[in-house]
């Protein structure tokens, strides 16, 4: 068992944006699975998977792409970010990643946990403005416990409520899949994202 931990965040397919012949659905659930692939190839993680306002149907649908043993469960669309961390059970940091970075290098995520040695908060930047990851360290600061914690929150808008100045740690930036423009930054030559890349064969 670790003291770190790292969940996936799924949001519901309803009105979310998919490449051209391919349903919402099932261009979510590959995204999904890609990501959880790369957290679960890390070493001295334990991963799991929030569904965000996922129902049974949903959260065996997202089980069904996971490793036996894995931990799936339904997280407060009110709160995401904070009940996922809160659900994953006992750990000195955990790291909520969207779904939709399926070619995320692991090792921006080790960079979030050592930051997480001194900061209250830490995140991986997204290149739209939005937030890729974001890591807690546990207990979760009070300020943290007030704050719009979401992928879409801007990392402006955090800053404006730290405490002090370190209280927010700032990995590396990278880039989530929401646009067709966004499909480009995928590197055909680099392995993983097998789901998302057999999606797109032919689109």
């Amino acid at each position: 068992m670790s003291d770190r931990r790292v969940v996936v965040l799924v949001v519901p397919a309803v009105g979310s944006w998919a490449p051209p012949g391919r349903t919402p659905d099932a261009w979510r659930l590959a995204l999904a699975e890609d990501t959880y692939e790369v957290l679960a190839s890390l070493d001295i993680v334990d991963v799991a998977v929030g569904v965000v306002g996922g129902d049974e149907a949903a959260l065996h649908e997202v089980s069904a792409l996971t490793w036996p043993g894995t931990s799936v469960y339904s997280v407060d669309p009110a709160r995401p970010v904070l009940d996922a961390v809160e659900k994953a059970g006992p750990a000195a940091a955990v790291v909520a990643v969207s779904y939709d970075v399926p070619d995320l290098p692991g090792l921006l995520i080790g960079k979030l946990f050592r930051a997480l040695g001194s900061a209250d908060l830490a995140v991986t930047p997204a290149e739209d403005g939005s937030l890729a990851a974001i890591g807690v360290s546990l207990p979760a600061a009070e300020w943290l416990l007030e704050a719009p914690l979401t992928f879409d929150t801007p990392l402006a808008d955090l800053d404006k409520l730290k405490p002090r100045r370190h209280a927010i740690g700032i990995g590396p930036g990278w880039h989530r899949l929401r646009s067709a423009a966004d499909i480009a930054r995928l590197d055909p030559g680099l392995e993983g994202w097998d789901a998302t890349r057999s999606l797109l064969r032919g689109v």
